[in-house]
């Protein structure tokens, strides 16, 4: 009898000591899994993720969508922001005359988690509203317009171009919430897609031409843009005319600026 009570009593502190060896192993638990970011360590169900150091200068290309462009645009003869003499057809409604744009294609080498150089492209659209019931006419040697009997709800001549910008990126450290400011500048040259007019009548219903319009086949300027958790604005401007030269008014220039979206 006392053998079999001393036998239990070895059995149950063995089982004792094992169900602690398995605790004590449960408690120290280490999983570890890497990933694209690095290496993440759970240790007693605490997560640790250990970065992986990133190598500079760093090249990256690829098609993506950025720097999407929402604004006004404003046309001027130096200093005066009304129509240009002899062309009054080009009146426009301030409010309604705009930009838009966007870079779908990029090619940057990161020099630190600081300075970015980029090469981008992507297409950028000037639509002017116009307030006077004219048609501007396509296939003329120089801008020229008919004024029409008809009562437009929507009359609108745009310029589509394929723009190709030259970016230098800064953007700040993270701060305690993991945001950053970023600032982007630099030049921008364009080439001219396509003109079009697209007008809205109770007479006609929805009419669309597309022509060159005598737009400036390839402009150049300039762009910056500011912004703080991917959203900012924008400022471009563009050092030569909106329309080919004598085909046009005279020293017409174009600006824009808005809100942009994506850096």
């Amino acid at each position: 009898m006392k053998k079999v009570i001393l036998g239990a009593l070895a059995l149950a502190l063995f089982n004792i000591a094992q169900a602690r060896e398995q605790d004590s192993l449960a408690m120290h638990q280490t999983i570890i899994k890497i990933g694209v970011d690095g290496v993440q360590i759970n240790f007693n169900g605490k997560d640790t993720l250990v970065k992986k150091a990133l190598k500079y200068p760093k090249m990256s290309f690829g098609f993506n969508i950025e720097h999407f462009d929402i604004g006004l645009s404003k046309y001027h003869i130096g200093s005066d922001f009304g129509t240009p003499a002899g062309y009054d057809f080009l009146e426009n409604q301030a409010s309604k005359t705009l930009n838009v744009g966007i870079d779908l294609f990029e090619m940057g080498i990161r020099f630190n988690p600081n300075f970015k150089m980029m090469l981008a492209a992507g297409i950028d659209w000037n639509l002017i509203r116009l307030k006077k019931d004219v048609t501007i006419l396509p296939e003329r040697a120089m801008l020229s317009a008919s004024n029409d009997a008809i009562n437009y709800n929507k009359n609108r001549l745009s310029s589509r171009y394929l723009r190709i910008p030259f970016y230098f990126e800064y953007r700040t450290n993270k701060n305690e919430k993991g945001k950053r400011a970023t600032i982007v500048f630099g030049p921008e040259v364009g080439f001219l897609l396509d003109g079009k007019m697209k007008q809205k009548s109770k007479e006609n219903g929805k009419v669309k031409v597309k022509d060159d319009y005598n737009f400036e086949p390839f402009r150049y300027g300039a762009n910056l843009r500011v912004g703080y958790k991917g959203a900012g604005i924008f400022f471009k401007y563009y050092m030569n005319e909106v329309f080919a030269k004598n085909q046009g008014p005279s020293g017409y220039k174009n600006m824009n600026f808005g809100f942009t979206f994506g850096f």
